[in-house]
């Protein structure tokens, strides 16, 4: 494919492009408005923060980068024509993104164990909407990536034939990209002084 034609097809096709355009206008506002009651609710936001484990958030971040990159190296075997190379990958990647489903749900386990549930406050109903709303989109990206790995092992996709694959991983990387808003946003920023 020539770099003229690129532009009117890019990587996963136009119709995933107008999804993750869709998904960035939702979050985007989302963590405005958490900013905004961040504002009117300093001390409270910093409390409810600091109950949040950033040890967990930051490993969750580094989960989600290295699926990302994960799948990315997926698609390029997979493009390389090195497809049981580009399977193990794939199905590596949809393996980060099932810890960061566990680490996640252990995390969720332990505020409601606290009583920090969407009741609590402005920063925790924030909070499990906007995480939650995330998890959710993290869950289909890894149903998503282990359809693509099996589908690389029974040679539905190849060098030839990858645009699916493409199209997964631009997801998955969707996924990494609203994570590394969110995380610094609610977990690091809440917790200082304004």
């Amino acid at each position: 494919m020539s770099e003229s034609n690129r532009v009117y097809s890019p990587p996963g096709g136009i119709l995933i492009w107008i999804i993750l355009t869709i998904e960035l206008i939702t979050f985007i506002p989302a963590l405005m408005i958490f900013l905004v009651h961040r504002l009117e609710s300093p001390r409270e936001f910093m409390h409810s923060a600091a109950q949040l484990d950033l040890t967990l958030g930051t490993i969750n971040t580094s989960v989600l980068i290295v699926g990302g990159m994960l799948a990315a190296e997926g698609l390029r075997m997979l493009r390389e024509e090195k497809a049981s190379r580009a399977g193990a990958l794939l199905w590596l990647a949809a393996g980060t993104g099932t810890l960061f489903l566990v680490l996640k749900t252990l995390e969720y386990h332990a505020k409601l164990n606290q009583g920090l549930n969407l009741h609590y406050n402005d920063f925790f109903l924030l909070y499990w909407m906007i995480t939650g709303f995330h998890f959710l989109h993290v869950l289909v990206a890894t149903g998503l990536l282990a359809l693509a790995a099996q589908g690389v092992q029974k040679k539905r996709y190849g060098s030839g034939q990858h645009e699916d694959v493409e199209t997964i991983a631009v997801f998955y990387h969707m996924c990494d990209l609203i994570w590394i808003l969110v995380f610094p946003t609610i977990y690091i920023l809440a917790r200082y002084p304004l």
